[in-house]
């Protein structure tokens, strides 16, 4: 007695439950691999502009014309957005800072505003992560349970059978196997790209809070001279 183990028949051939856990997965297969592409796109971009950036900012570039030619960008992002966010503040209390105690709060509120933009787009790049993270730990368990099932239903078909053989069972257990393959299929390229997407991102995290640090100092040693020049011009 032959039995077809094919795997376009065992899918067919397979219990509702075990077909429906086995569709769960390959939409979420489909689904990571997207998130995965559209991620790899979208941290490649943030590297290459967070360099770009750098190399205009670090080249001795005029910080009010880098912030103008920034003004009339409609996609800002990355340190670009850290670098006007932070100017702007800078700009804003500039114009109020009259002595050494005004201007530390201007520098500090300057600071702050640097880290809540650092903060958003740590954020934006975060963007589904967490949905790798979820595919990644619940597709095995998944699988598992259509596994499980599979068997089950497999074992149940059994009980009315006087001489059980292992062509019978083989099938459901095949099948069931199928869920299995499948949830890790779907878990194993997730965790990877959840791992190192995460590891990139916080990369970034880091170069922009750095920035942002020199960024401070150096507006804070720019309104330092204008305050002490305000105070050393004649009344």
């Amino acid at each position: 007695m032959s039995v077809d183990l094919s795997l376009y028949r065992l899918i067919l051939e397979a219990s509702l439950i075990v077909q429906v856990v086995m569709l769960i997965l390959v939409l979420a297969s489909v689904f990571s691999w997207m998130v995965i592409a559209l991620k790899w796109r979208v941290l490649r971009e943030a590297r290459r502009a967070a360099d770009e950036f750098e190399e205009r900012f670090w080249s001795g570039a005029d910080l009010s014309r880098l912030y103008e030619g920034l003004r009339r960008k409609d996609d800002v992002a990355g340190l670009e957005h850290v670098f006007a966010v932070g100017f702007k503040e800078f700009l804003r209390g500039r114009r109020l800072a009259r002595d050494a105690s005004s201007g530390a709060l201007v520098a500090a509120s300057t600071q702050r505003s640097m880290r809540v933009a650092v903060s958003r787009e740590v954020d934006s790049l975060e963007t589904y992560l967490t949905f790798l993270a979820t595919v990644g730990s619940t597709s095995p368990y998944i699988g598992l349970f259509g596994t499980v099932w599979g068997i089950m239903h497999a074992f149940i078909g059994l009980s009315g059978v006087q001489q059980a053989t292992l062509a019978m069972v083989a099938p459901g257990i095949a099948e069931a196997l199928i869920a299995t393959a499948l949830g890790l299929f779907a878990a194993i390229p997730a965790v990877i790209a959840y791992n190192s997407y995460s590891a990139e991102i916080d990369r970034l995290m880091a170069r922009y809070e750095n920035f942002s640090e020199e960024l401070s100092a150096l507006l804070q040693r720019q309104l330092g001279s204008a305050v002490q020049e305000q105070g050393e011009a004649p009344a």
